[in-house]
């Protein structure tokens, strides 16, 4: 990974991935859900290059706190000084609230 950027997965993050695929796979087309998986995770794979690529979440103006769009879904991560947390891959329609 370019510019000394780890990327590190929340375990809220997997668990939306394998629900994804759960998801299209009680859908009766599980490779809807393999290739939604396969987009977004390459997504990821390439936010350690342009780590700022993605908006600011709206519902909480901060700027660490950023989304990449990947229709239907919101790829939540926080930016720090070395690294990328994904912290949540949801529906796009899904607002985020503060716990």
């Amino acid at each position: 990974m370019s510019k000394g950027f780890q990327v590190i997965f929340a375990e809220s993050a997997v668990v939306d991935l394998e629900e994804i695929r759960e998801y299209y796979l009680e859908q009766q087309v599980p490779e809807v859900g393999d290739r939604f998986v396969r987009e977004i995770v390459a997504l990821i794979e390439d936010l350690p290059t342009h780590p700022d690529r993605g908006r600011v979440v709206p519902e909480f103006n901060q700027s660490r706190l950023r989304e990449l769009i990947h229709p239907p879904f919101r790829i939540v991560y926080r930016r720090d000084s070395q690294s990328l947390s994904i912290v949540r891959v949801w529906r796009s329609e899904r607002l985020m609230r503060l716990p």
